[in-house]
Formats: structure tokens, C-alpha cells, sequence
């Protein structure tokens, strides 16, 4: 037997999960393009979202739904199934007083208890939920998007957590016939209601009524997402869009009805469809805990994450790849800290980025130190206009990079593009179109009705399907050297980044009609500050000192090594940016994902900084 055999045996095993088999059809055509989906059907799912809460009010009235912390002295607030439903009730009629007529309820502010009550409101109403970025309103100085968006969906409602903040996004709206809602505070010159006052509005017959005449088809939210130039679209999320992906979810890694109470900590935001679907809408099928968490992977905001899983004991947990790099971190010195994490934990999920290979490692080995078993890290693929996962790596697997297999009632259409394949979805959970753009929905679908997604993905094996496909970034973002190479640019951000763990949060790739391939990050600025054991440094400090400098170039030059003569994935020069991306340059999206070629057009200096006949000092040169 081989060592590599033998070291395989010898690993101890994975926590047990009743995954769905992989049972998936494979059509492959003439022109090369392949099919898949799934042979087992789909589950049933509810009719609508607020169905699901209506039935744990009454089948488990006392059970905690949500929960978060508030109050000077950060103690959870705690919310039962049987108490949201009744104040959703409420609210509901308060809508309906209003007479909306249909008319979305837009939510300015980030996940709290009060944005989960109105959105079910909203959806008993008949009304779609809006969550808007909160960073439109408070990073934005000219609110350019906010009031696109407005403009197009024309709100009846819209609720702030606490108007102070939002005052200036407030009065750059045009907030004629215009419900204000705050929950906290009001802010001078806005008129608003407090939504204590609409959560005590006398229930009647109506409300029933409301919901009674929810269908498959009513638009449960608008969900909003930025394409290459920027600007929102608003993607129109249905009651059975969302329903069904839930089901989908759900199927593919079904709990252990023996198990415990699903129970979620989760920080990630609500307008966005991986935390407003993905993470909210099967812990509420389901009849679980949703604890909500105010921390984030962030530098000085993930304490209050660490201070709630000291508390909390997830059955699944999410993150992007930099919050379980801060989780390591703390835990390899803290094993109260592990015990309480991995406790009841049985899947942990993420996305956002490829997990690097060293971070992998590192969480297993806690996880082994801690349970005797490994955990499987679980992901899934596809987008705001899919409610949104669309496949996802149902089985116990040991690469990370994978997007999965495709969901039962989803098939994937895969176009050769190239040494790839262009991605495309058809399914139950498939948005019908953008609200008010009838221009851009016309374009979305192929001549078959398959959804043209834009991402890219290859087979782990072309012979083999089922070992799963590798995402391979964006078919619009690629582009050729002057020497002709083709470069892949998804899949060589995300490898790079991992590379110069953890000293980059994110970066942009270049080189589209340049002789070689370049680097533009931003550093992870907490992780560069323990580097060089200064938790005060500036960005100017941090990209200039020579242990940042030093981690990027080992990192780069180990992955051009492992690239070895493959011109399309060496990186030849580097550069740590000091200024963070923007939102009004369009550099951000809504979802926090960086806009390649709106970052590229707005540092086109520092491009050219880069490809320099004499680079600066600030040049990293790696070849």
C-alpha cells in the first residue's frame, strides 16, 4: 500500500450526513454541449414562505424563531414562532390599511428582528419585500443608486431600523406618498410612524383573506443585484421560486430528524439572496433558531461573533472564507471556544470566495482535536435570479473550488466556450425576469429558456460528471495577453488570493492586451496588522512594511511555481492598494463582490503604474 494510500485510511472520518444519492442524468450533445440534472425528483414544497410560519406558530407556539442581541446590555431578545406570527398579523393589517395595493415595502436598514417581521408582513400583504443595501444609504456621498432604485420600484413603505443614520439617504428621496417606518428613532423633517404603533393595529378577517389569495406566482421580493455597469436590477423573486429552492436545499442535506433543533448563527446580510434566501428561508421551513449575528469577519466587529458562538452551538454555519480564517485563528487558543462551535455543528458552508487549502486543513484539524471527526464543508452555486443556489456539493468531498451538481428540479446546461463551458440554468427557482426592465429579462434566456447566468465552470473529470464541477469564473471577465494566451480570470483571482493568504482580502486581475499578468489587491487589513504587530497601522503603513510585502511575494511566487510555464496563470508584477473599493465607482456591488472591469477602468493609473517599463517602488516584481 502507498503512503498517500495509507495516510487516505488512516484520516478519521467525516461527521455523518444522509446526503441525496447522486443520481443524475448526463445528456450529452452534438455540438458539445451537456446537460445534467438530477433524476430524483423534487420534494413538495409550502405554498408560500409566511406558510411556514404560520404552521410552527402552531405546532411549536413557544419554540424560538429569532433571536439578537440589544439593549445596553447586549442580552438576546428572543422572539417565539407564536409571538412573530402575531405581530406579522398585525403588521399585515397595517399594511392593508394603508390600501398599497401591491405596491413593494422597501427595508433600508440591515438584519434585525423588526426587517424578518415586516418582511413576512410585507408578504402576507402581497407586497414585495425590497431590502436595499444599507451601503447605499450610509458609504454612498451622492445616493446615485438609491435613487435608481427608488425610481424603478416606487415603494409605498419604507422602513429604517433607526432613521438617525439615515437621514441624509432619506431626504435625497422623493418621499411624496411614502410611508415612513422607523423602529428606533425618528429623524428631524422626515415624517415617519413607528412600527410599534403599526405592530398594535386590531387584527381583522382580512389578514386571512390576504393570505388566502397568495399564489405560486406573487412576487414574494425584490431582490437587487448590479451588472457590469452598476447600476441595480431588481430581480423579481416569486412565492414558489423561493419555496421551491428552499425544499431544494433541504433535500440535498436533509437533518437528522433525531438530531438536534436546527439552530443558525448568521451575520450575512438580508438584501442579499445567499442571507435574505439561502441561510433565512430553510431555517424557517424547517422550524429551527435563527440567532442573529451583529458581528462580522471584519477587523474589530468579529469579537461579537466570537462572544456568540461561546454561547451558541450551530447545527450548520456559513462564512466567507476570511470570517473562518478570524474562527481559526481564535479557536486554535481558545478550546472552549471549539466545543461550543463544533458541538452540534454538522455542516459548515461557504462562499463568497474559494477556501484556501491551508485554512481547510486547519479547520479539520480543529475539528478532529475537538469531536474525533471531521466536518464537511458544504457550498453551493448560482445567483441572485436562482433564490439562488442552484447546485451544491452534496457528498462528502474533500476539495474545495467545487460548485456541486445540480439540484433536483434544476438542470444545467453547459455550452463549450472555449477550454470551458459556459453555465446556464432552467428550473422552478429561476426568476421570471427583472421588475420594470422588459429589455434586459428578454436577454437573460436562451433560445430554450435556460437562464445565461455568465459564470463558467469545467468537470473535475469530463469522463465522469459526477465527481462534480469546478467554477471557472466569469465569461465576460477573461481576456488575452499580446501573446494570445487566454486567461481565465475567475478562477486565477480566486487561486491568487488564496495564494497570498491572509494578507489580501481581494484583488483584481490585468493584463487584457499587456504581455504579462498582473495583480492589484487590497489588503486584509486586520490580518496585515498582526502580521507586523501594530493593531493601530494605517493602510499607508501596512502595504509598504516589508512582512506584508514579503508574505504577498512568497504566496505569488509558490502559485507560479505550481503554474510552473503556464503563461496564463503566472502573475509577473503585484501592488497593495491603499484606497478601499468603491461603491459610488461601481467597484462594490450590492452583493460585496468586486466589479472587475469598473475597477480596472477607475485605477487605470495604477494599471499603468504597473506595466511601467520602470516600475516604483510600490511595484511588486515577481518574475
Amino acid at each position: 500500500m502507498s503512503g498517500n494510500a495509507a495516510a487516505v485510511m488512516t484520516r478519521p472520518a467525516f461527521r455523518k450526513i444522509e446526503w441525496l444519492p447522486r443520481d443524475i442524468a448526463v445528456e450529452r450533445r452534438a455540438d458539445g454541449t451537456v446537460v445534467l440534472k438530477s433524476k430524483i425528483p423534487l420534494q413538495p414544497y409550502a405554498p408560500h414562505i409566511p406558510a411556514s410560519l404560520a404552521k410552527w406558530a402552531k405546532e411549536a407556539p413557544e419554540r424560538i424563531w429569532l433571536a439578537q442581541r440589544g439593549g445596553p446590555d447586549r442580552a438576546w431578545r428572543k422572539v417565539s414562532y407564536a409571538e412573530a406570527k402575531r405581530t406579522v398579523d398585525a403588521l399585515t393589517q397595517a399594511l392593508l390599511n394603508l390600501g398599497i395595493d401591491g405596491r413593494p415595502v422597501t427595508i433600508l436598514s440591515g438584519n434585525s428582528i423588526e426587517h424578518a417581521l415586516m418582511t413576512q408582513a410585507a408578504m402576507q400583504a402581497r407586497c414585495p419585500a425590497a431590502p436595499v443595501s444599507p451601503a447605499y444609504s450610509l458609504m454612498s456621498h451622492d445616493h446615485v443608486k438609491l435613487k435608481y432604485l427608488f425610481d424603478l420600484v416606487r415603494p409605498a413603505v419604507v422602513m429604517v431600523q433607526d432613521a438617525v443614520p439615515f437621514e441624509k439617504a432619506l431626504k435625497a428621496l422623493d418621499l411624496r406618498g411614502v410611508t415612513v417606518v422607523h423602529v428606533a428613532r425618528a429623524c428631524d423633517g422626515i415624517r415617519s410612524v413607528s412600527f410599534a404603533e403599526l405592530a398594535a393595529t386590531p387584527v381583522t378577517k382580512d389578514v386571512e383573506a390576504s393570505i388566502a389569495r397568495i399564489t405560486p406566482q406573487t412576487v414574494g421580493k425584490l431582490l437587487f443585484t448590479s451588472g457590469s455597469t452598476g447600476m441595480p436590477k431588481a430581480v423579481i423573486n416569486t412565492q414558489e421560486m423561493m419555496c421551491a429552492n428552499a425544499a431544494m436545499m433541504m433535500q440535498v442535506r436533509p437533518r437528522d430528524p433525531n438530531g438536534p433543533l436546527a439552530v443558525m448563527l448568521d451575520w450575512m446580510p438580508w438584501n442579499h439572496t445567499m442571507g435574505g434566501n439561502a441561510a433565512f428561508h430553510p431555517i424557517l421551513v424547517d422550524g429551527g433558531t435563527l440567532y442573529i449575528d451583529d458581528g462580522r469577519p471584519m477587523p474589530g466587529l468579529f469579537d461579537e461573533t466570537l462572544r456568540n458562538l461561546r454561547e451558541i452551538s450551530p447545527t450548520y454555519y456559513a462564512n466567507v472564507p476570511a470570517g473562518y480564517a478570524a474562527l481559526a485563528a481564535a479557536m486554535e487558543k481558545d478550546d472552549a471556544l471549539c466545543r461550543s462551535f463544533f458541538k452540534n455543528l454538522s455542516i459548515m458552508a461557504y462562499g463568497g470566495a474559494r477556501l484556501p487549502d491551508d485554512l481547510y486543513d486547519r479547520m479539520q484539524a480543529l475539528a478532529v482535536k475537538t469531536t474525533g471527526e471531521r466536518i464537511v464543508f458544504y457550498t453551493g452555486w448560482g445567483s441572485t435570479e436562482t433564490a439562488p443556489t442552484s447546485t451544491g456539493t452534496y457528498w462528502d468531498t474533500e476539495r474545495v473550488g467545487l460548485i456541486g451538481l445540480p439540484f433536483p428540479g434544476v438542470e444545467l446546461k453547459m455550452v463549450p466556450c472555449g477550454s470551458k463551458y459556459e453555465l446556464r440554468l432552467r428550473g422552478v427557482n429561476v426568476t421570471p425576469g427583472y421588475f420594470g426592465q422588459q429589455e434586459l429579462t428578454k436577454k437573460m434566456f436562451d433560445e430554450e429558456g435556460f437562464y445565461c447566468i455568465g459564470d463558467a465552470g469545467v468537470f473535475v473529470d469530463d469522463k465522469d460528471p459526477v465527481q462534480g464541477i469546478i467554477f471557472a469564473g466569469r465569461v465576460v471577465e477573461d481576456f488575452k495577453l499580446t501573446t494570445g494566451t487566454f486567461v481565465h480570470v475567475g478562477s486565477l483571482r480566486t487561486d491568487a488570493i488564496a495564494a497570498a493568504t491572509p494578507v489580501v482580502h481581494d484583488a483584481l486581475v490585468t493584463g487584457q492586451d499587456r504581455e504579462f499578468i498582473g495583480l492589484l489587491a487590497w489588503p486584509n487589513l486586520h490580518a496585515c496588522r498582526q502580521l507586523i504587530g501594530n493593531p493601530e497601522a494605517s493602510y499607508e503603513e501596512v502595504v509598504r512594511h516589508p512582512a506584508v510585502i514579503d508574505c504577498l511575494k512568497r504566496g505569488l511566487q509558490a502559485h507560479n511555481k505550481e503554474a510552473e510555464s503556464a503563461s496564463s496563470r503566472i502573475i509577473a508584477r503585484a501592488m497593495l492598494m491603499v484606497e478601499p473599493p468603491s461603491i459610488d465607482g461601481n467597484e462594490l456591488t450590492d452583493k460585496g463582490y468586486i466589479n472587475q472591469r469598473a475597477g480596472l477602468e477607475r485605477r487605470a493609473a495604477l494599471v499603468e503604474r504597473l506595466y511601467a517599463s520602470e516600475p516604483d517602488a510600490d511595484v511588486i516584481v515577481l518574475k
